[in-house]
């Protein structure tokens, strides 16, 4: 029979009050703060942007990845929408970018979708990935992709 005045963990599984301040940072006064990622996975557009005249004129299906970095925003503590960036809106503006011109390079068109991200929203860093689920290359790839990323004027 365990001694009544001996100290046991029974409350192991419970929080430690302390653990509630993972992942907060504090500034200098002791005051929480949120940096806040927003990203969009999947995006899949009919586009038409390839090497080839045929790619171009044909088009392809593209799939791409967007990730923002918005830093701190309001919507952490007011829950609006209107206080971060809206997902719906990134959506949209990636679809326009990608469907109103066409270019020869993915580089390019990543950096035309970052640049207006960065134009149109609040966030401090873009990371803009396209992927060709189906290249038209002679062996056999299950995609291929680019990356790009891209940092506000003056971070």
């Amino acid at each position: 029979m365990p001694d009544p005045d001996e100290d046991e963990d029974e409350d192991e599984d419970e929080l430690d009050p302390q653990d509630e301040d993972e992942g907060w940072e504090e500034d200098e006064e002791g005051a929480r703060h949120t940096e806040v990622t927003i990203e969009v996975s999947g995006l899949s557009l009919y586009t038409h942007h390839g090497a080839s005249a045929a790619e171009r004129e044909i088009g392809q299906r593209l799939v791409l990845d967007i990730r923002l970095e918005v830093g701190e925003c309001d919507a952490t503590v007011t829950d609006m929408v209107a206080d971060t960036v809206d997902y719906g809106e990134v959506c949209n503006t990636v679809a326009l970018v990608a469907q109103q011109r066409s270019y020869k390079t993915l580089e390019r068109l990543c950096s035309a979708i970052a640049d207006r991200l960065l134009d149109d929203h609040a966030a401090e860093e873009v990371w803009v990935k396209a992927a060709k689920p189906e290249p038209p290359i002679a062996l056999p790839v299950q995609e291929v992709s680019v990356e790009v990323w891209r940092q506000a004027a003056g971070d």
